[in-house]
């Protein structure tokens, strides 16, 4: 079991009849996904066509920064607010889609945006779907 799942396992309250699965599921999909996104823009500034690439590696800062804070928002159970998490949950599907069809632009190209796209797909996936299991 990962630490997002013990972590979850272990919150002392009741999550409010959260689907525990699908927001596992997020968390740790916010996590890889950011973490894909911050190596892709470290692997764009290597390539030597670095100029190119300006708006990957825009996107994939901005993907990683808004899935962390999901990723953070998610992991928080007390004083839940649905409003925001739903907001939030929008947001990191919106980033997550952005970056997977800029990376996917350059897939052909760089293995590492390749990458970096399928990430963002199952983020943003993970994201719609836990959005789903809310409403």
């Amino acid at each position: 079991m990962t630490v997002a799942g013990q972590m979850l396992e272990t919150y002392p309250q009741d999550l409010g009849g959260v689907d525990r699965e699908k927001l596992l599921a997020c968390i740790e999909a916010c996590v890889a996904c950011a973490q894909a996104c911050t190596a892709c823009a470290d692997a764009c500034l290597s390539e030597e066509m670095v100029a190119e690439l300006r708006t990957c590696i825009r996107t994939d800062l901005d993907c990683a920064d808004v899935c962390e804070a999901t990723g953070r928002v998610l992991s928080r159970h007390t004083g839940y607010d649905a409003n925001l998490t739903r907001a939030v949950l929008e947001a990191c599907a919106a980033a997550c889609k952005a970056c997977g069809d800029e990376c996917e632009s350059h897939a052909q190209m760089h293995e590492h945006c390749r990458i970096c796209a399928e990430a963002c797909r199952a983020c943003e996936r993970a994201c719609r779907e836990l959005l789903d299991a809310l409403r």
